[in-house]
């Protein structure tokens, strides 16, 4: 898979999640590794989810993984917690922020 073709299935991932009670901002970049590297961010911000191809220099955390490791977290197939302890997953910035990624995901 190409980058572009990883951030187009993470935004379709993403479509339908509700943000709307969010009040906080919270910004995540997630840089992935191996087959179509790239970088991209996911920000929640006045209760609209944004998603855009490039690096977000205001983020709370960065995520750093293969985009198969990604995918499965974010259908839900694999726990980012259990991906972050068997290194599949790694995690940079504000470990509090990072948990909250489990309430966007299916």
């Amino acid at each position: 898979m190409t980058f572009d073709e990883i951030f187009k299935k993470v935004k379709d991932m993403f479509k339908d999640t509700d943000v709307s009670d969010v009040t906080e901002h919270i910004a995540y970049q997630f840089n992935i590794t191996g087959e179509g590297a790239g970088s991209f961010y996911v920000e929640v911000k006045d209760g609209k989810l944004n998603i855009e191809p490039y690096e977000y220099y205001d983020r709370d955390v960065i995520f750093i993984c293969k985009a198969d490791t990604l995918f499965n977290i974010i259908s839900g197939k694999t726990d980012p917690v259990m991906a972050f302890t068997l290194g599949r997953l790694k995690v940079e910035g504000s470990i509090e922020q990072a948990l909250k990624l489990k309430n966007f995901i299916k």
